[in-house]
């Protein structure tokens, strides 16, 4: 329990800042074309800490975890730490969030280890446009990896598609329509002003409301009941036979902060206790230099402290521009 009586049962897990693509909410204009600054490996957190970290948490009352990056898929040996996490008893959802390219290859050992909920990002549904977006012609890898795992029968799929403004709003009607042929739920992310490299400006940012009414214009939005571990979004059906649903997350015109129950492990070994905040717990540094269940319990028990009542990142925009800083492939998505 936090400060403002938030229950915290939810642990966000960045494996690494690599990454596959170059997406333009994660990059500066000139990293898209150049050199990126990584990680050294020693900087990561190893899959023994990680470990670690999870078991202490899950003690605590964690009982979901989220895989994230960069892109999860391209650290080496994640598999084994999958199946690893897996076998920690009290940990109920494990859930991994990929942006797809190497999804067909590893679906069924993600399958086979245990994890059967996936979200996927996919911002286009025209191939030359996700090249624009990513800087990578990847849009035939990402489409075999949402068929694999519908193929394979995961139990959640959910697409994320990150709307933005004279980019890819002409999709949003074609994004609901998937949702009514498909099993899986596709998901209206808002654009988030986050970190030194956004490109998030006022005219890009289409609101929550405004996908809706769109998407209204097409069909019914049935309400439907959430489950306990469904998060943040707001779920619809479009129509009554709709084989999937909608889901909507709206992090500036509707945030969620007064039911917020996350933390983020950044994948530099940062606790954050907010997305839109840059206040963080060093934990890689207790775990290298006093590293105890005792020191670990600690750290998060400081992270959740930190966590602040909400984002307040309107009144934080007016002055600044923005103030959340640091990379999102290094945060967590």
């Amino acid at each position: 329990m936090d400060l403002f009586s938030r229950s915290i049962s939810y642990l966000r897990l960045s494996l690494t800042d690599r990454c596959n693509l170059r997406c333009m909410y994660c990059v500066t204009e000139d990293e898209s074309t150049g050199c990126l600054t990584k990680l050294d490996q020693e900087e990561l957190l190893t899959y023994e800490e990680l470990l670690w970290v999870v078991r202490v948490a899950v003690g605590m009352g964690i009982t979901k975890v989220r895989l994230t990056g960069g892109e999860p898929l391209v650290r080496r040996g994640v598999l084994g730490f999958i199946r690893q996490l897996m076998a920690i008893e009290g940990l109920d959802d494990v859930r991994i969030t990929t942006n797809g390219v190497l999804l067909a290859q590893h679906a069924r050992e993600l399958l086979d280890a245990g994890v059967s909920k996936v979200n996927i990002s996919l911002d286009s549904l025209k191939p030359q446009r996700v090249h624009d977006i990513t800087g990578v012609d990847c849009f035939d890898a990402v489409w075999r990896g949402i068929e694999t795992v519908l193929a394979l029968g995961y139990s959640t799929v959910k697409l994320n598609m990150v709307a933005m403004r004279h980019i890819n709003d002409d999709e949003i009607l074609e994004f609901a329509r998937m949702s009514q042929r498909l099993p899986l739920q596709v998901r209206f992310i808002e654009f988030m002003p986050i970190g030194a490299s956004s490109r998030w400006n006022a005219d890009t940012y289409i609101s929550t409301d405004e996908i809706m009414e769109r998407i209204g214009t097409i069909g019914e939005l049935i309400p439907l009941q959430k489950g306990r571990n469904d998060g943040p979004a707001k779920v619809f059906r479009l129509g009554d036979d709709a084989a999937g649903s909608l889901g909507f997350i709206s992090p500036l015109s509707h945030h969620f902060c007064d039911r917020c129950n996350r933390l983020r492990l950044t994948s530099a070994g940062t606790l954050r206790s907010c997305l839109l905040h840059d206040s963080e717990v060093d934990l890689r540094a207790v775990l290298r230099n006093q590293p105890s269940d005792a020191s670990i319990q600690a750290a998060l028990v400081e992270a959740i402290r930190n966590k602040p009542r909400g984002h307040r990142l309107e009144e934080r925009l007016q002055r600044s521009g923005s103030d959340c800083h640091g990379r999102m492939s290094r945060i967590g998505g």
